[in-house]
């Protein structure tokens, strides 16, 4: 560990902080002054997914063609401008959206740039403690966020703008390492032709599918929970609601630490096994009626899910440092990743607008990761031989 990393440690989490302090500083406005209707919230996070969706040809050589640290100041300076449409009361989906333009401009230089910090043997170590510190932010972000935005929505906003300033002043002092000329293509013809690059990859194939699985059930549950706990466990405020994340949030933290002794890429077989606990313990969650069964469900959650990402996480930044280029590799990632919460999110959004119970969106979210990680673990041990895993 250098220097370098322990800036963009702190970086990460003031922008990651703000990141989730706001989306539930826009739920709490949306709910304090009327009554949404069943689709909004969910129709909230998809505005925001769908920039990662849009721009994923362009920010992924934005992010490699220039100094990373001067893309994430940029990207923290998008977000801000999102927050202060927030203040002066445009319409949340559009504001959110911009919010979306720079969080997507901000994660391939977020993880395109450790691979130029540290050594290959050391970067499940780097992730660990990126999604550490990531999962941490989500921690208070959300649960501050939600207390500030439940005392003034105004107050919370203003919270947020300093926190993205704070975080791009951070990043002026991460050591600006030089980028070689590329040459330039078309945007999407290239995107389309390094995600096929990556895809071809045994290794690339399963941490873009992984990866996948994992943020869009996360996304999705985040959702459920917002209507699955006033109705199960009687909750009645944000703040309420928010807390309940902080223990899927503590477990992700737990896991993205316990991955590099559990899980080095030598075995990234054994990602099969926490991605098939990921599912009991979502199944787990559907049958609980009170606080603290919940509770402890949402933290095996967690801990399952820090132990299935951060390995993948590793392995892609790998593969794409010594092809593509880690930035275009990420960019492809968050394309994969995002496209997949998308999808889910509609899914769920027509769902709830057919009046689809809570406990059971829930429990089929978790059959479905059950019945896709036993695919992949299967898919993996059927390549065992071939050098992706053990």
């Amino acid at each position: 560990m250098n220097q370098n990393l322990y800036i963009l440690l702190l970086a990460q989490f003031l922008s990651a902080f703000a990141d989730n302090a706001i989306l539930f500083t826009v739920i709490a406005m949306v709910t304090q002054t009327a009554s949404p209707a069943a689709w909004y919230i969910p129709a909230l996070q998809a505005s925001f997914l769908v920039a990662f969706v849009v721009l994923a040809p362009w920010v992924g050589p934005f992010a490699d063609a220039r100094p990373k640290a001067g893309v994430l100041i940029t990207a923290n300076i998008v977000k801000a401008a999102g927050a202060s449409l927030l203040l002066v009361n445009l319409e949340p989906l559009l504001a959110y959206a911009v919010i979306g333009v720079g969080a997507a401009m901000y994660s391939p230089a977020k993880y395109g740039i450790l691979p130029e910090l540290v050594a290959q043997d050391k970067l499940v170590k780097a992730n660990g403690w990126i999604e550490g510190s990531t999962i941490l932010a989500i921690l208070a972000g959300s649960w501050i966020g939600a207390q500030a935005a439940d005392h003034s929505v105004a107050g919370a906003l203003r919270l947020v703008l300093v926190l993205y300033g704070v975080s791009a002043l951070c990043a002026l002092f991460i050591t600006r390492i030089s980028v070689q000329r590329q040459e330039r293509a078309a945007a999407l013809p290239h995107f389309i032709s390094i995600t096929g690059d990556l895809f071809k990859n045994g290794r690339a194939r399963a941490s873009l599918l992984s990866t996948s699985l994992f943020w869009a059930t996360a996304a999705v549950l985040r959702l459920m929970l917002v209507v699955w706990a006033p109705l199960v466990l009687l909750t009645t405020t944000t703040g309420k609601i928010a807390e309940l994340t902080l223990y899927i949030a503590i477990g992700i933290a737990a896991g993205a630490l316990l991955a590099p002794r559990l899980i080095p890429m030598e075995y990234l077989r054994r990602t099969g096994v926490a991605a098939f606990l990921l599912g009991l313990c979502i199944l787990l969650l559907s049958t609980s009626e009170t606080l603290w069964p919940a509770r402890l469900a949402l933290f095996a959650i967690g801990i399952s899910g820090g132990l299935f990402v951060v390995p993948m996480n590793a392995v892609l930044q790998v593969v794409g440092y010594r092809s593509v280029g880690s930035g275009n590799a990420v960019a492809v990632q968050n394309f994969s990743e995002n496209l997949t919460m998308l999808a889910a999110t509609g899914i769920y959004t027509l769902a709830a607008a057919q009046g689809a119970s809570p406990v059971a969106s829930i429990l089929t979210l978790g059959i479905v990761v059950l019945v896709t990680s036993l695919i992949g673990w299967l898919y993996l041990s059927a390549r065992n031989g071939s050098g992706i895993a053990r």
